[in-house]
């Protein structure tokens, strides 16, 4: 909680610093990165800053975090620090580079706002900072604690033994491990950061969704080309596709992520659009491993069969379930579209849902708002709708 000395001062300076948070955000990381070009190197993904959504991203956690504070003094976002926990410790993220950032965001919000940053103001932002840093430290101490790693050791070499097509953008790596050190098993719904090395000499980090369930040596992830179209092409992806072949060698981190399967006997429905579909053939993975006995129903969009990657692999899981079934949604359908498949843009109101299910959602912001929103709309409370966002999360601090 903060303090008494800083509580009023955040709580009349919030709306202020919530109006130019963006411009905060733009001109801390420009300033960071000019005097510490080396966390550009294996820390921060390039393509999330050339398109601002890194900046979005820190904006709206401080100010949300900020709300918080004053207006719920006695919760704490738990969802927000989680996410942004299980993103810094795939990353291999220290505790001390907290100092960094501090002194860099500090700088910009006085940049910003000039003058109306008094010695009081500033005093408290930075108690805001520290509380919402020392919950992210103590978080993610937790998460190395609690499989053995540290930031150094997060870091494994993988060698690529499978490399299989999926659709004209989507290819699925098989990776085997190289060492026989300790590996931490994998959640249904995980990802792992892969870093590697640019033709500029200069390591990218990317996240990517684990598509299968852990056999012990073998891990299994897709990767979308992520072509631009009138923005840069995606550097890891380009890398990917054209260049890592079959006997190469990669560097994953452990599994983390906060959005996982829960298991239950409840039913699940699992709704994804695009390439949103990689968690949930983890989850539908790891259930058939499981052999579990729940109702399971997976919606999916896409714009065409065509483009609709994983779908074999989706469709042999759900046949293996004891109750599993697939709906799916197409802009641009087949001729003969088959009978579980729909013209247009996913409407779950034509879909009759299970009764005190759980719901997992993954693909673009717009889509996962607009069925949360029909979700909600029919009755499935809140608290049974998770999601997940790939790259930074744009929709955390208006979720809370």
């Amino acid at each position: 909680m903060l303090s008494d000395t800083a509580y009023p001062v955040v709580k009349a300076t919030l709306p202020v610093v919530g109006e130019n948070i963006q411009e905060i955000a733009k001109r801390f990381y420009a300033h960071m990165f000019a005097e510490h070009p080396e966390l550009l190197d294996g820390l921060f993904n390039r393509g999330n800053q050339a398109d601002g959504r890194q900046q979005q991203a820190l904006a709206g956690s401080v100010a949300g975090y900020a709300g918080y504070l004053v207006n719920k003094p006695t919760e704490l976002p738990d969802h927000l620090l989680s996410r942004i926990a299980h993103k810094h410790v795939s990353l291999g993220l220290a505790p001390e580079q907290y100092q960094i950032v501090h002194n860099h965001l500090m700088w910009a919000i006085v940049d910003v706002l000039g003058e109306a940053v008094t010695e009081e103001v500033a005093a408290a932002w930075d108690e805001v900072y520290w509380l919402m840093a020392n919950a992210l430290i103590t978080q993610e101490r937790g998460l190395y604690e609690a499989t053995r790693l540290s930031p150094d050791t997060v870091w494994r070499t993988w060698r690529v033994v499978e490399k299989i097509t999926e659709t004209a953008d989507v290819v699925t790596f098989v990776v085997e491990r190289v060492d026989e050190r300790e590996v931490k098993p994998s959640l249904p719904g995980q990802y792992v950061t892969c870093k590697m090395e640019m033709p500029d000499g200069v390591h990218q980090p990317r996240q990517y969704s684990l598509t299968k369930a852990d056999d012990g040596r073998h891990r299994v992830f897709a990767v979308k080309r992520i072509r631009g179209n009138g923005t840069p092409a995606g550097e890891m992806s380009t890398l990917l596709h054209d260049q890592v072949q079959i006997g190469d060698e990669i560097t994953l981190s452990a599994p983390f992520g906060d959005v996982v399967l829960e298991y239950t006997d409840r039913p699940v429905v699992l709704v994804s659009a695009g390439i949103g579909i990689t968690p949930m053939a983890g989850m539908l993975s790891h259930l058939v491993a499981g052999g579990a006995q729940r109702k399971v129903l997976l919606l999916h969009a896409d714009a065409s069969p065509e483009s609709f990657a994983l779908r074999a692999q989706v469709t042999a899981d759900l046949e293996e379930l004891l109750d599993g079934s697939l709906a799916v949604w197409f802009e641009h359908p087949s001729p003969a579209p088959g009978p579980n498949e729909h013209a247009g843009l996913m409407d779950v109101r034509a879909v009759e849902l299970p009764a005190q299910a759980q719901y997992y959602l993954c693909g673009p912001l717009p889509f996962m708002q607009a069925v949360r929103s029909d979700l909600i709309a029919r009755g499935v409370p809140a608290k049974d709708i998770q999601y997940e966002v790939f790259g930074p999360d744009l929709w955390l601090a208006d979720f809370e």
